[in-house]
């Protein structure tokens, strides 16, 4: 084994840089004394940290990298280093007592680690109790076998949602990520079940054309589905803002006279993890949309009532209205996002602006342009949605239509 004196390592960089030799070796860190990378012949890396307890060598087996980052594994090594400064080893107790219920232990990672991590910890809520919990919350986390977490996702791969299934192993990934961080499993038995297996995430092209648009929301509006999820469908082709944004409008940022929706918060960029605010600008048609669900909701905050007094809707409210409509219509099978990449090639295809159609998703543009171009296209934005909402109304007015023969107000042209 090669002297881990001689190969130092301080940034993640130099970490990357460390390949598999022929002989199994260490490489030490430069700034955290004690702490080592064991790197095999195969280039699997694990985090060591050596120490000495009463007179004698002891070495603690952290976790690999990089699923434990540089940084976590400095971490953990300064919390060992103080036990051991008191005369205790960081190593767990054998002969101690530590299984918990899973469902306990789910409790923790939400409340030390997701809601730290997110602000909104509401979808994976929803994924420990209606995906998780009821599968395997009642088995102690130390005997959570492999067949345990194959049937919590194949369950779901079951149901017909194999990207939801693959949301659930990866949710269930770093759950005994961090309980083989904090020593109370041995392994992940996650890892046994590869995500390609699960679910192969495939780009999505689906849009509905000109044709599409009109059977699928005259068929809609002239269904017997709650008014505001109807308004909500179309109000989501209209402003082609994100579901999430959608089911989350409040009344306090929604401005008639400056004819004006603030989205304050939304989606989290992929690239750099942050979130930034999106302004709609409202046409005619969008603000009567907006006044009738303002006489639906009376007094409540969220546009979008859920079942409680001060919440919004559930977050399948709309896939469920969606899918209810759908099923009424022999037209393809497509989501409520697919929407906003209907209106985008619509808009596209008739010759607007890219950049304007772009700032209207929401999107930031990528590359030197992006970093130049800070045009927010307010003239060109307005006048996009004026004309998209115009001919949205022209695809699917019907003089038959019930809809809007009991909504005069809605201005169609």
């Amino acid at each position: 084994m090669a002297q881990a004196e001689k190969i130092l390592f301080s940034t993640d960089r130099e970490i990357k840089n460390l390949k598999a030799g022929e002989k199994r070796y260490t490489a030490k860190d430069a700034v955290a004394n004690g702490l080592f990378l064991d790197i095999t012949t195969t280039g699997a890396k694990s985090w060591w940290y050596r120490y000495s307890l009463n007179g004698k060598q002891e070495r603690l087996v952290i976790g690999r990298y990089p699923d434990l980052s540089l940084k976590e594994a400095r971490q953990i090594r300064d919390e060992s280093a103080s036990l051991v400064a008191k005369g205790i080893s960081p190593k767990p107790n054998k002969n101690k007592v530590t299984s918990i219920l899973f469902s306990d232990y789910g409790e923790r990672y939400l409340n030390e680690v997701i809601k730290k991590e997110r602000k909104d910890p509401y979808n994976m809520i929803l994924c420990l109790n209606n995906d998780i919990y009821p599968m395997m919350g009642s088995i102690a986390l130390d005997q959570v076998s492999i067949e345990d977490i194959r049937r919590t996702i194949w369950r779901k791969k079951e149901q017909g949602y194999d990207a939801a299934a693959n949301q659930v192993r990866g949710l269930l990934k770093r759950m005994f990520d961090y309980a083989m961080t904090l020593g109370l499993v041995p392994f992940n038995p996650v890892l046994a079940i590869p995500s390609r297996h699960v679910h192969k995430a495939k780009p999505r092209e689906r849009y509905l054309s000109t044709n599409e648009i009109r059977i699928y929301y005259t068929t809609l509006l002239n269904s017997r589905i709650y008014r505001p999820r109807k308004l909500g469908l179309l109000l989501s082709l209209l402003t082609l803002v994100r579901k999430s944004e959608l089911l989350k409008a409040k009344w306090e940022y929604i401005d008639f006279d400056k004819r004006v929706w603030l989205i304050p918060e939304t989606k989290a960029d992929s690239a750099t993890g942050h979130s930034r605010e999106m302004v709609v600008y409202m046409s005619d048609q969008v603000i009567e949309i907006f006044k009738d669900l303002k006489t639906i909701a009376g007094d409540e905050p969220y546009v979008f009532v859920g079942r409680k007094s001060g919440t919004h809707i559930s977050h399948n409210a709309f896939n469920t209205a969606q899918k209810m409509a759908l099923s009424l219509t022999e037209i393809p099978d497509f989501t409520v996002h697919d929407l906003r990449r209907t209106a985008s090639t619509h808009l596209n295809e008739q010759g607007f602006n890219s950049d304007a159609i772009e700032a209207c998703l929401n999107h930031t543009m990528r590359g030197v342009r992006g970093v130049y171009n800070k045009a927010k296209y307010e003239k060109e934005r307005k006048d996009i949605m004026k004309k998209w909402s115009d001919f949205v109304f022209s695809v699917i007015y019907e003089s038959n239509l019930i809809f809007f023969n009991e909504t005069k107000k809605l201005k169609l042209m």
